[in-house]
C-alpha cells in the first residue's frame, strides 16, 4: 500500500532524531511504524514540518506545506489532528488518539467536521482509553493497540549486578510525582533510609529524604537509570492511556508497584511483573516489599526477563495493517 503519516507538530523531525530529547512519545510511535510498514514492503511517506525534504531508509520525509494534491494515497494516518486529512486525498483514513477527548474539546479544537468528512478508525491504546472515549468518538470503527518500546530498549543488556538499592520514577513530573513524593517521604523512606528515590526533574525533589534528579536528556541515561533500578514506582494518572515509561521499565525488567490509576493497571500484571496497589499504605509496603526482600525481587524479575521481547513494533504494524484490509 502507499501510506501516508500527516504530522502538524511544530517539532521538525526525521528518524534521524529519534534518540533525541526533544521528541515526545507521539513523535517516535511516527518514527517506528513508518520504518516497521516500510519494512512490511509497503510505500511510506511522512509529511511533517520537517526543513528539508529527504528520504531515509527507505521511507520518505517531506514538509507537510508542500503537498502534492494530485498524490493519491491508500492509506493516510493523522497524529492527533483530523485536520490534516484536508491536505490530501486517501482511499482510507486512520487518526492516533493521544488522549482523552471530550466532544465538547473536540468540537473546540475544530475537529468534528472532517471526522464526519473522512470517517476515520480511531487508534487506541488501551481498554482504559476505549471505554472513556466518547462512543460518538469512534462510531466509524476503532483499532485497539498497544505501543512497543524502541529498539534500544529491546537490544539492552541488562545485568544483576548493576542494580542498586534504588527506586525510579520516569513520567512526567504532572502525572502525580506529587503523590508519590508525599509517599515515600511519609511511608517509604521513614521505614527505609537507605533506599533511594530517583525523579524526573522537579521543584519537589528533597535530598534530605534521599530523593534525587534522575540524568534527564539522552536516551541512554534514561536506559542506564532503568538498568539501576530494583522498583519502578508510577501511581498511574488518569491522563495515562498507555504509559509508555511503564512499557520501557517492563522491557529492561524493572518491577512495577502502581495504583492502577488510568491505564496503568493494564501496564502490570498483579503479582507477577509487579504490584497494583488498593491504596496509598498497600503501594509503600509492595515498594518497601521489593526494595528489601531480594528473593521476592528475582522472582519479579525472572518473570519480566521470561517476557522480554514479546511485544515489538513489527508486530504492531502487522496488527495495524490487519485491520484496515
Amino acid at each position: 500500500m502507499n501510506i501516508c503519516f500527516l504530522d502538524g507538530v511544530d517539532i521538525p523531525y526525521t528518524s534521524n532524531d529519534s534518540k533525541c530529547s526533544k521528541l515526545r512519545g507521539a513523535e517516535n510511535v511516527v518514527i517506528n511504524l513508518s520504518k516497521e510498514l516500510f519494512r512490511l514492503g509497503h510505500k511510506i511517506t511522512v509529511f511533517n514540518n520537517v526543513h528539508k525534504n529527504t528520504i531515509i531508509n527507505g521511507v520518505i520525509w517531506r514538509n507537510i506545506n508542500n503537498i502534492d494534491q494530485n498524490t493519491n494515497f491508500d492509506l493516510a494516518i493523522s497524529n492527533n489532528d483530523l485536520n490534516l486529512f484536508k491536505k490530501i486525498k486517501s482511499k482510507k483514513y486512520l487518526a492516533i488518539s493521544h488522549s482523552i477527548q471530550s466532544i465538547e474539546k473536540f468540537i473546540r479544537k475544530k475537529q468534528l467536521f472532517s471526522y464526519l468528512k473522512y470517517r476515520p478508525k480511531i487508534i487506541l491504546l488501551s481498554s482504559y482509553h476505549s471505554d472513556n472515549r466518547n462512543k460518538l468518538l469512534k462510531i466509524f470503527g476503532s483499532i485497539n493497540l498497544q505501543w512497543a518500546v524502541d529498539e534500544d530498549f529491546l537490544d539492552t543488556v541488562i545485568d544483576d549486578n548493576l542494580v542498586e538499592k534504588r527506586a525510579l520514577f520516569t513520567s512526567r513530573n504532572d502525572r502525580n510525582l506529587n503523590l508519590l513524593i508525599n509517599l515515600w517521604k511519609n511511608q517509604i523512606y521513614s521505614k527505609d533510609k537507605l533506599s533511594k528515590l530517583y525523579v524526573t526533574p522537579s521543584p519537589l525533589i528533597d535530598n534530605k529524604f534521599n530523593i534525587f534528579e534522575r540524568n534527564f536528556g539522552k536516551r541512554l541515561f534514561l536506559i542506564n537509570d532503568l538498568k539501576k533500578s530494583k522498583v519502578f514506582l508510577v501511581p498511574g494518572h488518569k491522563g495515562e492511556i498507555f504509559c509508555l515509561a511503564a512499557e520501557e521499565a517492563r522491557e529492561l525488567c524493572v518491577p512495577i508497584v502502581t495504583l492502577g490509576i488510568g491505564s496503568l493497571s493494564e501496564r502490570v500484571h498483579h503479582g507477577v511483573t509487579g504490584f497494583i496497589a488498593k491504596n496509598q499504605n498497600e503501594f509503600a509496603d509492595f515498594a518497601l516489599n521489593i526494595l528489601n526482600d531480594n528473593n521476592l525481587w528475582q522472582k519479579l524479575r525472572n518473570n519480566l526477563i521470561n517476557i522480554r521481547g514479546s511485544k515489538t513494533w513489527q508486530m504492531i504494524a502487522k496488527k495495524l495493517i490487519e485491520n484496515v484490509k
